[in-house]
């Protein structure tokens, strides 16, 4: 009678045709949601935030192809290179440690953390999810209690049930501190992505001020602007001169996404040096927002997908 009851309401709570979009979204954040399937969970949650059905059979939009990829392409390296502290073995032992922005310290707790031991500047970040980064940009007046607090309950959290991505799933959550970088505003790094399909860089997002008036510009490898807008502002008037090491970027993203069928490269350009951020294997969880929206089509249509590693 349990098991009858309890498959009932999984239904009900799982079926959009009868719960409201807003609370259907509300349970799959919830920690009941993690006994449904990933292949149900994606269908449900990409009926919520795209207001269509996900295509997994055939797939065509960039969107729906990284929905098939969390599913089918499960890779153990995905682990490591997901990972903010072992990605950087997979850095140094590929292209080199130059690449690489100089650790401070790693640890396995909050507790563990000397804060007096670091320097007046530094940035830490969560290993094991992604968004869990705190910047201390003098440590006279940075708020210890609070980012302990905050460190400790992203830590507890297992990221891969937020939109099933596999390749959290596994992740030691630790915490690493990373020196404190600025390129010329003195003041923030913008962020260089590029954009890889079949091993060939096609797109470069570029963000801005991230942490304060995100504005997000697109250009192409001949940093031309593209009329693109990601979930996020895009303003072609922001006049921003090509990066010194723009080949060298796209050279080393070209090298590094060799042998995926699509890789999203963060970089950093301070002076004439480059310095490598992540890998994002699913961009935006692949619940993007595309203006215009044939870019999801245009995007998607760069991207062959390899057999199945797995079924979902």
């Amino acid at each position: 009678m349990k098991a009858v009851l309890f498959t009932k309401t999984l239904r009900y709570l799982t079926n959009p045709g009868l719960v409201p979009s807003k609370f259907l979204l509300l349970f799959l954040e919830s920690g009941i949601s993690h006994i449904i399937p990933d292949k149900l969970f994606l269908a449900l949650k990409f009926r919520v935030l795209m207001k269509k059905k996900l295509n997994l059979k055939d797939p065509q939009t960039y969107n729906e192809k990284l929905q098939w990829l969390k599913l089918y392409d499960r890779r153990p390296v995905y682990t490591v290179m997901s990972d903010k502290y072992e990605v950087r073995k997979y850095i140094a032992q590929s292209i080199g440690e130059k690449y690489l922005i100089p650790l401070l310290g790693v640890w396995d707790n909050v507790d563990e953390i000397d804060f007096d031991t670091l320097p007046e500047q530094f940035v830490l970040k969560c290993t094991h999810d992604s968004g869990s980064i705190v910047i201390c940009h003098d440590k006279m007046s940075f708020d210890i209690h609070k980012t302990k607090t905050m460190l400790k309950k992203r830590l507890r959290r297992n990221y891969y049930y937020h939109g099933r991505e596999w390749c959290y799933k596994n992740i030691t959550p630790r915490i690493i501190a990373e020196k404190y970088m600025a390129d010329e505003s003195k003041t923030y790094l913008k962020d260089y992505k590029i954009f890889c399909f079949g091993g060939q860089p096609n797109l470069i997002e570029v963000d801005i001020d991230r942490f304060a008036c995100h504005k997000r510009n697109f250009y192409s490898p001949g940093w031309e602007y593209q009329p693109l807008e990601n979930d996020c502002p895009t303003d072609p008037c922001i006049v921003l001169n090509k990066p010194i090491k723009l080949e060298l970027m796209l050279s080393l993203s070209k090298y590094l996404s060799s042998g995926f069928p699509q890789l999203r490269i963060d970089w950093y350009s301070i002076d004439d040096a480059i310095y490598f951020g992540e890998f994002t294997l699913y961009d935006g969880n692949g619940f993007n927002s595309y203006k215009p929206l044939e870019w999801d089509m245009k995007l998607g249509g760069m991207v062959y997908l390899p057999p199945c590693t797995r079924l979902a």
